[in-house]
């Protein structure tokens, strides 16, 4: 089972509300991790889910963003608005700074929802055993796999366990390859004793508000390469001109034209998704959306080319 990792942003939240379909249709769970402090975006996003009975993670102590600091407001919300909803669980994230009391906290006031534990830097794996079997809590673990090592993970080895990885190396545009391997996960997964897998999608883990102007426009697409065991690599068109912050939506189309080029190659490894035949219609309407539906669109490719693979492995 397949869990996309997304850090609650607006473009991030409309690719979930926008890919509802394919995710109930592969069983896919979406973890979110609000960031901004305005909460109306979240909560459409959550309503979309709830009526396409689309099960997700909410995180209720994001580690960024608006809510870092004061969870409260978001606390508040998820108690008041979204706490009626089966199909939200409840993620309680563990860092190096969370303590088993603050655990126990969140626990009591959720203790009518589903939970998981998503571990990121979490330092005292062996009391949080302890205390999950002291109050037969039945929980997810999900570890990020660059803050949980096998040793940590074996600790919660009697529990449903998932696996995320950032398979997205993050750079400026201009110094990303034409080509590079994303990930094998989606392969691996069962050999590393877990039931599930995730990423970050095309965005990757390391978290920025806002990047700055942009002198390389680059659009990611990945795909599954059957020449290569069925590793997902990921292209990256990268605009011609890369010399200045200035006319980005002619570089978007100087990458466009790029990717257009290798979606219709005979040979072409990037499965004609919707999100690919959408920035084909851009590519014939020489239309710029902004850099923003750029992002949701290579994030909801990533989503479909996901789950072609895991029906076609059915």
């Amino acid at each position: 089972m397949y869990f996309p990792f997304f850090r609650g942003k607006q473009y991030d939240l409309l690719t979930i509300r926008e890919s509802t379909d394919t995710l109930v249709n592969a069983g896919f769970i979406p973890i979110i991790e609000p960031v901004k402090e305005s909460l109306s975006s979240l909560n459409r996003c959550l309503a979309s889910l709830d009526e396409a009975k689309a099960e997700c993670i909410l995180i209720a102590n994001p580690r960024y963003g608006d809510h870092a600091k004061q969870h409260d407001n978001l606390q508040d919300f998820i108690a008041e608005d979204a706490n009626a909803s089966n199909y939200i669980t409840i993620g309680i994230l563990l860092l190096e700074t969370t303590t088993i009391e603050e655990i126990d906290r969140l626990y009591n006031l959720f203790s009518k929802k589903k939970l998981s534990f998503i571990h990121s830097g979490f330092k005292k794996p062996k009391e949080l055993s302890q205390w999950l079997s002291d109050n037969d809590v039945d929980a997810r673990h999900v570890f990020i796999e660059n803050n949980c090592g096998k040793i940590y993970r074996r600790n919660f080895k009697n529990y449903s366990r998932v696996l995320i990885r950032d398979g997205f190396i993050k750079r400026t545009n201009s110094k990303h390859p034409e080509i590079e391997e994303f990930s094998d996960l989606h392969l691996t997964y069962t050999e590393d004793g877990v039931d599930g897998f995730g990423d970050f999608l095309i965005v990757g883990d390391d978290y920025s508000e806002g990047g700055g102007p942009a002198y390389a426009v680059a659009i990611h697409l990945t795909y599954i390469d059957d020449d290569e065991d069925s590793i997902m690599y990921v292209h990256h068109f990268k605009s011609i001109r890369q010399d200045s912050p200035t006319d980005p939506a002619g570089k978007f189309l100087e990458a466009l034209d790029k990717l257009v080029d290798a979606v219709n190659d005979p040979n072409t490894k990037i499965w004609k998704t919707e999100a690919v035949k959408e920035f084909i219609r851009l590519h014939e309407k020489k239309h710029f959306p902004g850099l923003g539906t750029v992002k949701k669109l290579s994030m909801l490719h990533h989503l479909e080319t996901m789950a072609i693979f895991a029906m076609r492995e059915q």
